[in-house]
């Protein structure tokens, strides 16, 4: 029987998506699991997966069309199977972008096509008016540097342009030696006191136009600074043993293994939160829905922005499982190719600047859950114990809370559960 696949809803807020690119063209096999497509979402570029077995029957909508959630984008059927020809009525309510208006870059994205697709996707680069085959990272890129990309001859299957095509082009192009400065006839004397520092040519302004991740991430942080009553509670932990401890385990995992701080501050958030359901809660019509699973969003920084890639159960999941899944969804996001499920779902959040060398900040709430912890860098600083001056390792951490979910005791109680998990790191590794 047919089957027909529906655009997701991938995130709570989401009301429809771009179809970026079509992986599986028409008349192609297709299994359970396999990648289908390639969405675009207001935070990123997502690979969908097929849910049914069978053949691509037919594509309802082109690529570059703006699809509403729930509406139908393809028809899957068994080998054989004859299809009506009739198309879904919700089908109507897709909308196809302009090929005329310049899109803005956003991870992953790539052009609008102005005629439907031909069985090869990816058209070839033989005429100004085709499409270039390039890669939605490279596009981007070549987007962000101004780079022209019908003057790049792509390395790609086919040749494609990827990204190391657009970096060797741009440091080919930087490599080219500026002109020369005039400089000053000799028969004129120059007080070398008058002589004006050089400072080199002023750049214009120019306005860059704002990418669809940049604009969903500041309406969504004006609606929470907002509507949500923040209270700010900041800590500070003794992570001596912790450092310590991270040392022995990196010891005796290979070079790709490795875990890092923020992998211990992960799990030891999720087990402090079994004590604290109010903080693994959004406001519901019913009331405060305190989260059964306690799944940790681990924002990460991309090229335009920011997203924020989903540790599931991470109370349940050994520190090693943390650390291979969190390292495999934040190299996904920053090439732009995150799974659905990698971004869905977080019911409290871990924003940490330590690798910058920040030693305190406040991070604003991400609804619709009801509290983030910020988290800097780890310190030597001077401490006094027992009377004596020594040596010590600290590191601050924030946390956010939604003053109508909770209130600053709970928040502080929850810290100070926090603190036993990061200054005795053992019951990280027993519990």
């Amino acid at each position: 029987m047919a089957e027909t696949v529906t655009m997701p809803k991938l995130g709570f807020d989401m009301a429809e998506g771009v179809l970026v690119r079509w992986i599986i063209a028409e008349g192609v096999p297709v299994t359970k699991g396999a990648v289908l497509a390639e969405i675009e979402t207001d935070k990123a570029t997502v690979e969908v997966e097929s849910t049914y077995d069978g053949i691509v029957y037919k594509h309802l909508v082109t690529q570059g069309t703006s699809v509403p959630v729930g509406d139908p984008i393809a028809i899957i059927a068994a080998a054989g199977e004859q299809v009506s020809e009739s198309e879904p009525e919700n089908i109507s309510s897709a909308r196809t972008v302009e090929a005329t208006k310049a899109p803005s870059p956003t991870p992953g994205m790539v052009e609008e096509a102005a005629q439907p697709p031909s069985k090869d996707i990816s058209p070839t680069k033989e005429t100004p008016d085709e499409r270039i085959r390039v890669s939605p990272l490279a596009r981007r890129i070549a987007q962000e540097k101004g780079v022209d990309i019908s003057a790049i001859q792509g390395s790609g299957p086919d040749g494609r342009i990827v990204k190391k095509d657009i970096e060797a082009y741009v440091q080919e192009r930087q490599a080219i030696p500026a002109e020369k400065p005039v400089s000053t006839p000799p028969s004129i004397a120059v007080s070398v006191e008058t002589i004006p520092l050089a400072v080199g040519e002023v750049p214009a302004d120019k306005i860059l136009s704002l990418s669809k991740l940049r604009a969903i991430i500041g309406r969504r942080m004006t609606e929470a600074k907002q509507q949500v009553p923040h209270i700010y509670l900041t800590r500070e932990f003794d992570v001596a043993q912790l450092m310590e401890l991270r040392s022995q385990v990196n010891q005796l995992l290979g070079e790709g293994d490795k875990v890092s701080v923020n992998d211990f501050v992960v799990k030891a958030v999720a087990l402090a939160l079994r004590q604290f359901p109010n903080l693994n809660a959004s406001l519901s019509e019913g009331g405060i829905l305190q989260h059964g699973h306690v799944n940790i969003g681990v924002a990460v920084a991309v090229e335009g922005g920011l997203l924020t890639v989903v540790c599931r159960d991470a109370d349940f999941k050994p520190l090693r499982q943390i650390s291979m899944e969190t390292r495999g969804m934040v190299e996904r996001a920053r090439q732009g190719k995150v799974r659905p499920e990698d971004i869905e779902g977080s019911t409290f959040s871990v924003s940490n600047l330590g690798m910058y060398d920040i030693s305190h900040f406040v991070a604003v709430i991400n609804p619709p859950e009801a509290a983030i912890l910020a988290v800097g860098t780890v310190k030597e600083v001077p401490i006094v114990e027992n009377g004596e001056l020594k040596i010590g390792r600290r590191m601050n951490a924030t946390l956010s809370v939604d003053h109508r979910i909770s209130d600053g005791a709970e928040g502080a109680k929850f810290l100070q559960v926090l603190a036993k998990f990061l200054e005795e790191p053992v019951r990280i590794l027993i519990s």
